[in-house]
């Protein structure tokens, strides 16, 4: 910083002034009086200028290498969340519940989902309290109208789609299909994007989605046309959840940024697990016990009783807490699709991580399609620094002008 301040700015306020003068003289002042126009100051801009791009290519250079060592951790943290998120279902009160007890696994899944974001929120309490920004956390989350109305979307499209989805899927379908069929999620959320907020998608990126869609179409495939039916009960539900992890996961992502332009990306995260806590624990669970004879406090009460389930949502939140916290973070530097191709980068490490604990192999189709999204993601990766120079077409996303 110091070096561009002594390098950059002298030119470049120099040439500013000299431009600003100039161009307001000769606007402003009457045909009739050239007399009085003063000579053009001596401009500095043109030695400026090349400096300037320099400086100003470092800073997206240096944007996009830090959006993409976030979108890493990301992957790594998201795809390391399956172990214990998968576990949590051979643990009481869970494995106790039958498979065909299809309304009671569901509000396990709501009680699961619940008690794991309220746990992912008290660490984003001490992340941000050790940031200190918890004082700008309480001035966002009361801003509603403006901004703090975003991150309460993001934590429905998050919450109640995409997690209790993935849980969904883990219950039904196995750990290592939730884990492979979110990889979807970056074209939703990157279409989302470009259609609302115009962010700007490059030929390269559109051939990695390209490829990343392919992949999970290669994922689906089988399941759709029957060659995983009969291996698990109700295993349509399990493909109900990733379907829903895939949008919720992708709207997130888009509504997310645009509450990003306006906070913090730290802030904004502990905000929305604020929202997804209280539409869990005031609205949603509240009513399933009202209307419904299912066990609610019961199954709450067995989870929070329980050691290895409080151990195994201990390590889930931990890992989810900071993996949602390199998601916003890598979001606000390369945009929605650029995060989510990168983050695709999790079922590696999914599979790794699932395979050492579990020592279980997914099949064939299931390789197949990881290979096909993560080289769509390395094809995302590739892009140049100028890509990310402007991430949005902010001319096209304003309104046309009135008459």
């Amino acid at each position: 910083m110091p070096g561009f301040v002594s390098d950059v700015m002298p030119g470049f306020v120099s040439g500013f002034v000299s431009g600003f003068v100039s161009g307001f003289m000769s606007d402003f002042m009457p045909d009739f009086m050239p007399d009085l126009m003063p000579a053009p100051i001596p401009a500095a801009m043109p030695a400026a200028l090349p400096a300037l791009e320099l400086a100003v290519k470092r800073h997206y250079a240096h944007n996009q290498r830090w959006g993409f060592i976030w979108a890493v951790w990301l992957a790594v943290l998201w795809g390391a969340w399956y172990v214990p998120g998968g576990a949590l279902w051979h643990e009481h009160p869970y494995v106790d519940i039958a498979g065909s007890a299809v309304a009671l696994r569901l509000t396990a899944t709501a009680v699961m989902t619940w008690v794991h974001a309220l746990a992912v929120f008290l660490f984003l309490l001490l992340w941000n309290g050790m940031l200190g920004k918890l004082d700008d956390y309480s001035r966002t989350i009361v801003r509603f109208r403006h901004i703090s109305k975003w991150y309460a979307l993001a934590s429905l499209c998050g919450g109640p789609m995409a997690i209790f989805g993935s849980y969904m899927a883990m219950a039904y379908a196995g750990p290592v299909f939730a884990a492979i069929s979110s990889l979807l999620f970056p074209v939703v959320g990157a279409t989302i994007a470009a259609i609302w907020f115009k962010e700007k998608i490059s030929r390269r990126a559109a051939t990695g989605m390209g490829i990343i869609i392919l992949g999970g179409m290669t994922i689906y495939g089988p399941g759709l046309f029957g060659e995983l039916g009969g291996v698990r009960d109700h295993a349509w539900l399990g493909y109900l959840g990733g379907l829903l992890s895939v949008l919720g996961w992708g709207a997130e992502g888009a509504v997310a940024a645009r509450a990003m332009d306006v906070s913090d990306p730290d802030v904004g995260i502990q905000c929305r697990f604020t929202f997804e806590v209280l539409f869990w624990g005031v609205l949603i669970l509240p009513a399933i016990a009202v209307f419904t004879s299912i066990p609610v406090t019961g199954i709450l009460v067995a989870t929070l009783t329980s050691g290895k389930c409080l151990l195994w949502i201990f390590l889930a939140a931990s890992t989810h807490a900071f993996c949602y916290t390199s998601w916003y973070k890598a979001t606000s530097l390369i945009g929605v699709g650029r995060t989510g191709g990168i983050g695709n980068l999790y079922a590696v490490f999914a599979l790794i991580f699932l395979a050492a604990f579990t020592l279980e192999l997914p099949g064939w189709y299931f390789m197949v399609g990881l290979l096909l999204t993560v080289a769509g993601s390395f094809v995302m990766f590739g892009e140049s620094e100028e890509a990310v120079v402007a991430l949005r077409d902010v001319a096209g996303a304003r309104p046309p002008p009135g008459p």
